[in-house]
């Protein structure tokens, strides 16, 4: 359901009584803000993997911490960009950590391992994994690759992808990440493998035909 009128429906019903995703008290909050921020976390109480609501969340609790014209107090506000930027990232954190405690909430866990990549590489890749083990489709596995890959971390990519990829069951998307970040290692050897990996899932033959093209194209160029 899109999230405006997912939004709507949620305020017209009672607040979700589970702990997990639950507002936590304050008197900064816009009433805007807070009636919004209810229902978002009333959404992710119910599916804490749904995308638009979580960034959504993000957004408000970031704007928050940064300090924007729109927060209450925008003289407490940290001073420069840089304290921004960090209080943003950690009001992020804090909320991606209280989420994750749902046993089946992944996206939570790819933002912190997104948010820990730089000053902790293999909790990172930790978090990565943890949140690839909770979700059977393979969504999180593609777009936890994508975050090792779009960080200059292939070689980690594949080991995460390796140790996690089911052909048969997850996305596709999974096989294409693994792909890219075997030839961005530069083992195009590899990248053969796991296309070739990929004829094990149903309806792939333009994502295949598409790779192809990819792989040769490296062959071609010269190192």
């Amino acid at each position: 359901m899109a999230l405006l009128p997912r939004l709507r429906q949620l305020l017209r019903r009672p607040f979700s009584a589970s702990t997990v995703g639950t507002r936590r008290p304050s008197g900064s909050r816009s009433e805007g803000d807070t009636v919004q921020e209810d229902a978002l976390r009333a959404m992710l109480s119910d599916d804490p993997n749904d995308e638009a609501a979580f960034h959504a969340l993000a957004e408000i609790v970031r704007r928050r911490a940064a300090g924007s014209p729109h927060a209450d107090d925008p003289l407490s506000a940290p001073a420069d960009d840089v304290a921004q930027q960090r209080a943003a990232d950690l009001a992020v954190w804090s909320l991606a950590e209280e989420l994750a405690g749902h046993p089946r909430g992944w996206r939570p866990l790819l933002e912190l391992g997104r948010l820990s990549l730089a000053d902790d590489p293999d909790g990172a890749v930790r978090r990565l994994a943890t949140a690839a083990e909770r979700d059977p489709d393979g969504e999180a596995l593609a777009e936890g690759l994508a975050i090792l890959r779009e960080a200059g971390m292939p070689t980690e990519a594949l080991g995460l992808g390796i140790g996690h990829w089911r052909a048969r069951e997850h996305a596709p998307e999974v096989g294409r990440q693994l792909v890219l970040a075997a030839l961005e290692a530069g083992r195009v050897a590899e990248a053969r493998q796991h296309l070739a990996s990929l004829e094990l899932r149903a309806g792939t033959d333009d994502l295949r035909a598409e790779l192809e093209r990819v792989i040769a194209a490296r062959e071609t160029t010269p190192t």
